[in-house]
């Protein structure tokens, strides 16, 4: 059971009620969730592949400056050129798929169609930097572009919270 808190910080970061919301999977410093854990198909079925779903505006914001630096292009011209990288790369790939089947599983939920792949590009290419630092975080030391990205990022966290939460919203 997800604490009622975190599902309204979580609304709250994101503008809506979350969807398909399994678990908190890694907090900012400020305790807020900044990641979350999401089942792989909504509660109607449809598939929802993005096991591992970064919540935290202001994470995201720091992200997406990043991605518009050119690094996510740097870091696919590294992928093309070093195998033990493209090796690295390819093994978070499969933690990926393997966490989000047993996740499917926990959840008896039909399997992911073949051929839906895991999120940020993984494995042959960088296409979100957003999906790789959460992999990252909820799951520390298995994604080298996400670890790479997050070591690049400020302290989003360091003016406070990126939302607050009153206990009105908790209850709803």
């Amino acid at each position: 059971m997800i604490d009622p808190k975190d599902v309204a910080a979580v609304a709250r970061q994101l503008g809506r009620p979350p969807r398909a919301l399994r678990a908190v999977a890694h907090r900012c410093p400020c305790g807020l969730p900044d990641v979350v854990e999401t089942a792989p198909r909504l509660p109607d079925g449809t598939p929802f592949p993005t096991l591992f779903y970064l919540t935290c505006p202001k994470a995201a914001s720091a992200i997406g400056r990043l991605e518009s630096s050119g690094l996510m292009r740097q870091m696919r011209e590294r992928l093309a050129a070093d195998p033990e990288l493209a090796a690295a790369y390819r093994a978070a790939h499969e933690d990926y798929l393997a966490r989000r089947a047993k996740a499917g599983e926990e959840e008896g939920l039909e399997p992911l169609p073949p051929g839906i792949q895991s999120a940020g590009g993984m494995p042959n290419r960088v296409k979100c930097l957003h999906a790789l630092v959460a992999h990252e975080l909820a799951v520390p030391g298995i994604n080298p572009f996400g670890r790479e990205a997050l070591d690049r990022l400020p302290e989003w966290w360091a003016d406070g919270p990126c939302v607050t939460v009153d206990a009105e919203e908790e209850r709803a």
